[in-house]
């Protein structure tokens, strides 16, 4: 009987117990020091990244996998006669997606699904997870990529940015930004629209301020959103994250908040201290 397997590139931040758990295969992205390429999560943590940019000032960038890489990591799978459904950081980020597409090619028609989630981190998790659910209720991997494509625009992500360092380092934020920015203490918020990462907002002072102010944002507006799972994605912030996640279940009926660690597109872009919260709205109703 043919199985349907989910699989996800590392960018998805998909804590190891969810892997082991559901089966979940990942396929990792490479973080780029100079002319050394590592593994994400496999050759290089985020705790490495961090040590390396504090030790050189060097930041690090992040490379797609090859299309061999995708053959390499479907292959077992489709021998065993399974389907494939693997859900790509969004297209307009990384040349993943694209990579992705070119294997599946490569490899017996209709045998891999590719889904763009136009997301990254916890909103792509937040996807999987939804796939992982569909295929154990049954559904085929065409099917389950379909309503992957429906529902992705549904996913929110929020990612408050302690410091602008990272972004400076990166080229996202200029010289005199930096410069004001630090000065003031400016927070930015950033979100993704359309798979593109925007600019959505900024915070002035204290960190505990901007995050009261995203948890009355999402509280505000609760019943516009699913309450099966929220992500709160952190990286070096594991205190914050606990909060989050406890005014999140005090202040709500949210099922499940998980807190995963924002892994190595988080870590080059956004740097230490990031929190993030993940979330998919409901489907809208038409009958209503």
């Amino acid at each position: 009987m043919t199985q349907v397997k989910i699989f996800a590139d590392s960018i998805s931040d998909i804590p190891q117990s969810w892997i082991d758990q559901y089966d979940i295969g990942i396929v990792p992205l490479y973080v780029v020091f100079g002319e050394t390429a590592y593994k994400d999560r496999l050759e290089i943590t985020t705790n490495d990244i961090y040590n390396r940019v504090e030790a050189t000032g060097e930041l690090p960038r992040t490379s797609a996998p090859s299309p061999a890489d995708f053959i390499a990591a479907f292959s077992p799978w489709i021998e065993q006669q399974n389907q494939i459904v693997f859900i790509s950081m969004s297209s307009k980020l990384s040349s993943t997606y694209q990579s992705a597409m070119i294997a599946a090619t490569e490899l017996p028609e209709g045998s891999v699904h590719v889904v763009d989630s136009l997301n990254v981190s916890g909103g792509i998790a937040i996807l999987v997870m939804r796939a992982v659910m569909a295929a154990k209720a049954g559904m085929n991997a065409e099917e389950i990529a379909s309503m992957l494509h429906e529902e992705r625009d549904q996913v929110e992500i929020e990612v408050l940015v302690d410091t602008l360092d990272y972004l400076h380092k990166g080229g996202r934020v200029s010289n005199l930004q930096h410069m004001i920015g630090s000065l003031l203490k400016i927070r930015p918020i950033l979100r993704i629209k359309e798979g593109v990462v925007i600019s959505a907002d900024k915070y002035r002072g204290k960190t505990e301020k901007a995050v009261e102010r995203m948890l009355h944002r999402i509280t505000e507006n609760f019943h516009k959103i699913d309450r099966d799972l929220i992500i709160v994605a952190q990286t070096l912030a594991d205190k914050t994250a606990e909060y989050i996640k406890t005014a999140l279940l005090e202040r709500t009926d949210v099922k499940e908040v998980e807190i995963i660690e924002g892994g190595c597109a988080i870590s080059c872009h956004c740097g230490p201290r990031t929190v993030a919260i993940m979330y998919k709205k409901k489907q809208l109703s038409y009958n209503s």
